[in-house]
């Protein structure tokens, strides 16, 4: 089943193996077979125990290769070797007489011949016959083929032969040899086709493929779809009813391509604003600026209520009925005045009717103290802002609380009046 696995092996066969008959020199080694059984494979490499060269058997092989495929070779292989044969169970006679081995293997090359060398592992069926004595063994190896011009191969083949009947013996089988093809490859000649019949053809002066009979331009050369005329630009106008014969247009402007008067790249035909260049996403126009702070619509944050550049178009607390000079504490503390809570509910009322309004809150603070100390406290006092806007029903996650201690000051804090215009907390745009 193995074999006939291996002849219907893939592929094309652009690289089959052509018949070839080889000679190769043998050698048999019982003895490192044996140490193997009696051992194992790892002691025999550990130890170096394996067999010299010295201590096989040389003798002569003679093989016929096939290709199957491009991958597969069918190998016919009978050797010949003189030694003492140890058949199991028999003692050695301690004369050598001929060892005759008859193979029929499957060689599943890794390349194609099309490959100067490739690797290949074989497996198969054979018999051997030794005096009197007949056996069968099953062959397993790998080898390398190295492909020399074409013809001639070169090939070396290692096997372990393994005995199928009680008067076969385990042993390993190494051949070194060349096989060369024995028939040409077949070479496909093909006739060329009989001449064409001689024709008469038509005249066409501008070489157009239209005839001057029908050929509306005769004197230069032109498309048959337009009568032999040429046409530049390839609009479907010929270049002599073409206003614009190097650049592709419209019949209905005499050959030119549809206006584009803003040059914003939109034409005409389907720019809604054909005398102001926009964009082809808004069909031509500019992009809107919907509550016209200079900010335009696709930038813009809070699109239908004025605000600054520097809050991406939305409005800041300043911009309405609301005075963050009047967001005081308590002396030294972060609880807010009377009047703080007067001014903060002016902002949450604020922050309530414009949704998209988010605020940063800025606590800072004079430099009387320790600095550590300050800056805790300005964190507080954001904190107590924010918390207090959070209360009113302002959404958490438009605010922002920070504390910034001394840094910032906005007057000389070697002044009281000074020091009391920095103990502040700033209200900034946070869009």
């Amino acid at each position: 089943m193995f074999i006939s696995a291996l002849l219907s092996s893939f592929g094309q066969n652009d690289f089959k193996k052509r018949p070839a008959l080889g000679v190769h020199l043998i050698m048999n080694d019982f003895n490192s077979a044996s140490t193997i059984r009696t051992s194992s494979l790892s002691n025999v490499i550990t130890s170096k125990s394996w067999s010299k060269t010295q201590n096989m058997s040389a003798g002569i092989g003679v093989s016929y290769i096939q290709g199957v495929s491009n991958y597969v070779d069918f190998a016919a292989t009978i050797s010949g070797s003189f030694l003492d044969y140890p058949i199991p169970g028999k003692a050695l006679r301690g004369t050598n007489d001929l060892l005759l081995e008859a193979v029929v293997t499957g060689n599943l090359k890794l390349l194609s011949d099309k490959y100067w060398v490739s690797p290949f592992v074989t497996a198969g069926l054979g018999g051997s016959k030794y005096k009197g004595y007949y056996g069968a063994i099953l062959p397993l190896g790998v080898g390398i083929q190295v492909n020399l011009f074409d013809e001639t191969y070169l090939l070396i083949n290692s096997q372990y032969r393994i005995p199928i009947t009680e008067n076969a013996t385990y042993h390993f089988y190494h051949s070194f040899g060349v096989a060369g093809n024995i028939n040409k490859k077949k070479v496909v000649v093909i006739a060329p086709p009989p001449p064409p019949p001689v024709i008469e053809v038509p005249k066409d002066k501008d070489g157009d493929g239209v005839i001057d009979a029908e050929d509306k331009c005769p004197d230069v050369k032109g498309l048959a779809s337009l009568q032999g005329c040429p046409d530049s630009d390839g609009d479907g106008i010929t270049d002599k009813d073409d206003q614009c014969p190097t650049v592709a247009g419209l019949v209905k402007y005499h050959g030119c391509p549809i206006p584009d008067t803003d040059k914003d790249g939109i034409n005409d035909e389907q720019d809604k604003c054909p005398t102001v260049a926009g964009f082809a996403r808004y069909q031509g126009c500019p992009i809107p600026d919907t509550d016209g702070d200079g900010v335009n619509d696709e930038e813009d944050k809070c699109p239908t209520e004025k605000g600054t550049k520097e809050n991406n178009g939305c409005p800041v607390l300043a911009d309405f009925a609301f005075d963050a000079n009047n967001v005081q504490f308590v002396t030294g503390s972060a609880t807010l005045t009377a009047k703080a809570k007067t001014e903060l509910d002016k902002g949450a009322a604020i922050l309530i009717a414009h949704s998209m309004l988010n605020v940063a809150i800025k606590g800072y603070t004079d430099n009387v103290g320790k600095p550590a100390t300050n800056l805790t406290l300005s964190q507080k006092r954001a904190d107590a802002v924010k918390a207090y806007l959070v209360k009113k029903g302002i959404d958490g996650g438009r605010l922002t609380s920070t504390g910034f201690g001394i840094e910032n000051p906005i007057a000389d804090n070697k002044t009281a009046i000074g020091r009391a215009q920095n103990r502040r907390v700033a209200f900034t745009g946070n869009n």
